[in-house]
């Protein structure tokens, strides 16, 4: 399993590195780089290295240490914890530069990871994890910040158990539904709310009529989309048995 996670982010990089490269068939101001991040819980740790590394070569390539991957894509997307570390990229700091550089992702999960998942929280025929721990850490690093301060496009998904129907952040969609305009915290811990693992979420926010609009969120795999790469799982699959019939036929 972990052999296969490894091989997938792999093929994510590969991905990335090629969406931010110029083609034959498209010039630079004709592309839309997009970033997207898997779920997993404490797997984020996978994609984390993988962002620090790739952060790191767009730094050397364009000389410049501040460089960080919300200057790069236009879209980051993520589910879970890949919501998570969308939020973590792309909300803007007191000087307007994203919360988290990307080498510091890896080093929140292993100072956090274990508060986080501390299974003395959970009740028995409840969810495993209380929540409240992961909620009060994202209040106190995002604060009041809302999704239409984000320094790029974000896509992060999640699902209304009540209406029963996916939700969808992203800042596109803020002019016609003002109401999606929530806190970066409320967004992420709706996002990695998975069902059995920690409480749903509840929150309000405003229409553009002043109303009050209610969101009771899960996690966005309930909508399905808990892998926002899903034709890189086939590119996978399909080079793993190119390789295997290549090697047994030599």
């Amino acid at each position: 399993m972990c052999k296969m996670a490894t091989t997938k982010s792999f093929l994510i990089l590969i991905f990335m590195i090629l969406a931010t490269t110029s083609s034959t068939s498209a010039t630079l101001e004709d592309m839309v780089t997009i970033l997207s991040i898997d779920g997993g819980g404490i797997k984020g740790i996978i994609p984390g290295v993988i962002l620090e590394f790739l952060e790191g070569k767009l730094q050397e390539m364009d000389k410049n240490r501040d460089a960080r991957l919300a200057d790069y894509f236009d879209v980051i997307g993520g589910t879970s914890t890949g919501g998570l570390i969308t939020a973590m990229i792309t909300t803007p700091n007191e000087n307007n530069r994203p919360f988290v550089a990307a080498n510091e992702i890896v080093p929140f999960y292993f100072q956090h990871g274990p508060h986080i998942f501390n299974s003395s929280t959970g009740t028995f025929l409840g969810p495993s994890f209380d929540g409240k721990y992961l909620l009060q850490i994202l209040q106190d690093n995002f604060g009041e910040t809302r999704l239409h301060q984000a320094l790029t496009e974000v896509v992060i998904s999640s699902f209304d158990i009540k209406r029963n129907k996916p939700v969808i952040f992203t800042k596109s969609n803020l002019t016609n539904y003002p109401e999606l305009n929530a806190t970066m915290y409320d967004i992420c811990y709706s996002t990695a709310a998975a069902p059995t693992v920690f409480p749903p979420h509840y929150f309000v926010t405003n229409t553009s009529n002043g109303d009050k609009y209610e969101f009771n969120l899960v996690d966005g795999a309930v909508a399905t989309v808990g892998d926002p790469v899903p034709t890189l799982l086939s590119i996978q699959f399909l080079i793993c048995f190119l390789l295997r019939h290549y090697f047994q036929n030599m």
